[in-house]
C-alpha cells in the first residue's frame, strides 16, 4: 500500500490543470490487472447498480466490488444481496489495504468527502458519486489536497458525462448563435438529501458542459419545493431551468434564430455508458476525465441556486479558483 502511494503521489507531481497525463501512468498499470473496488455508502440505489455492472453483469473482467459499507446494515446487506458484493465491512477503513480503487456514494452529499481523506492519503483512486460535495469550501481543500497527493479522483453526474451530452456539444458548435436556452430536469428544494444538490446536478452540470461553466448569478422562482430559475452567463446566454415537479427525464431547447430547438442525441450511448468506462479508465490509468476545476464551479453555481431559492432574489455565483 505505502509503496502505490508512493508511486502515484510521485507521477501526478506534474499535473497541470488537474489531469495526469495518459502516458505517466498507462505504461505501467496494464489495463488486465484486476482492480478490487470498495464501496462507502449504500443508502443508494447506485451502489447495488455498481455490484451488478462489475460482479453479475461483469462488464469489466478483472473489475469487481469487494466490499461495501453501509449507513446501515440493512442498506449494506440489500446492497450486497443485489449486487453480489462479498463482503461488509463496519468501519470503511477496514478497506484499507484490501482495495484498488474507492466509490464513495451517499445520497446526501455532505456525507461524501471525509471518508475519503483516509483513502487518497494512501493513493486510492477515487470516484465520488454526484453530487461531489455540499460545500465548494470543503471541496476545494479536498482537490487541492488529492492534487498534491497525486491521487487521481473525479465526480460527475451520469447524465452530463455521456455519450449524449457530449454529442449535443458538438450539435451547440455548429449551430450558430444561441441567444436562450431552456432546460428542465427533476429537482426539490426541500429534499432531506440536500435540497437542490440532489437531482439538481443532472440539471446544471450537462449545462455547463455544452455551453460553458461562466455562469454570472441566478434568479430562482420557487413554487413550493419546484420552481424555476433564470442564469445570466458572462457570454449574455440567458438560461431558464425548469425544476419539474412530477414528470420525469431532462430535456434541452435552445433559441437560435427565429426557431425553438429541442436538442437531442444523435449516437447510441455505449454499452457500458461513457460514465462508467471514465471511472474505470482512471482507476486503470490514473487518467482524470474531467478537470478539477470544473467539478467545483458546478458546486459552486447549485451553492448560488441554493441560497437563491431561499430569498428569490439574484445571487451572484461565488466560484472559487483551486491554487
Amino acid at each position: 500500500m505505502e509503496s502505490r502511494r508512493k508511486f502515484l503521489k510521485t507521477a501526478g507531481a506534474g499535473i497541470t490543470a488537474s489531469f495526469i497525463a495518459p502516458n505517466i501512468l498507462a505504461s505501467s498499470v496494464s489495463a488486465e490487472k484486476p482492480i478490487r473496488i470498495g464501496i462507502i455508502g449504500a443508502e443508494n440505489s447506485h451502489t447495488a447498480g455498481f455490484g451488478k455492472l462489475f460482479n453479475i453483469d461483469k462488464k469489466y473482467p478483472g473489475v469487481e466490488v469487494k466490499y461495501v459499507w453501509g449507513e446501515t446494515d440493512a442498506f449494506a446487506k440489500s446492497a450486497m444481496e443485489k449486487g453480489n458484493i462479498p463482503n461488509q465491512v463496519k468501519d470503511p477503513n477496514e478497506m484499507l489495504g484490501k482495495i484498488d480503487a474507492l466509490i464513495v456514494d451517499h445520497r446526501h452529499a455532505k456525507f461524501h468527502l471525509e471518508p475519503a481523506i483516509t483513502f487518497i492519503k494512501e493513493g486510492i483512486p477515487t470516484f465520488i458519486d454526484k453530487p461531489f460535495c455540499y460545500r465548494a469550501a470543503e471541496g476545494k481543500e479536498f482537490l487541492q489536497l488529492a492534487k498534491k497527493l497525486g491521487t487521481p479522483v473525479t465526480s460527475y453526474s451520469s447524465i452530463a458525462q455521456s455519450a449524449a451530452t457530449f454529442n449535443i456539444k458538438e450539435q451547440v458548435e455548429s449551430l450558430g448563435k444561441i441567444t436562450q436556452v431552456i432546460r428542465t430536469g427533476n429537482a426539490d428544494f426541500d429534499s432531506q438529501y440536500g435540497g437542490i444538490f440532489f437531482y439538481g446536478i443532472h440539471i446544471v452540470e450537462p449545462l455547463m458542459y455544452v455551453f460553458g461553466e461562466n455562469i454570472q448569478e441566478v434568479k430562482v422562482s420557487r413554487n413550493g419545493k419546484y420552481g424555476n430559475a433564470s442564469l445570466r452567463f458572462s457570454s449574455g446566454l440567458f438560461a431558464t431551468l425548469i425544476f419539474k415537479a412530477k414528470a420525469n427525464g431532462w430535456e434541452t431547447y435552445v433559441e437560435t434564430g427565429d426557431k425553438l430547438i429541442e436538442l437531442k442525441s444523435r449516437v447510441e450511448e455505449t454499452d457500458p455508458p461513457k460514465n462508467y468506462a471514465d471511472m474505470v479508465e482512471m482507476f486503470r490509468t490514473g487518467k482524470e476525465p474531467r478537470p478539477h476545476q470544473s467539478i467545483l464551479n458546478g458546486v459552486c453555481v447549485l451553492e448560488a441556486l441554493e441560497k437563491s431559492g431561499q430569498t428569490e432574489n439574484w445571487t451572484t455565483v461565488e466560484y472559487l479558483k483551486l491554487e
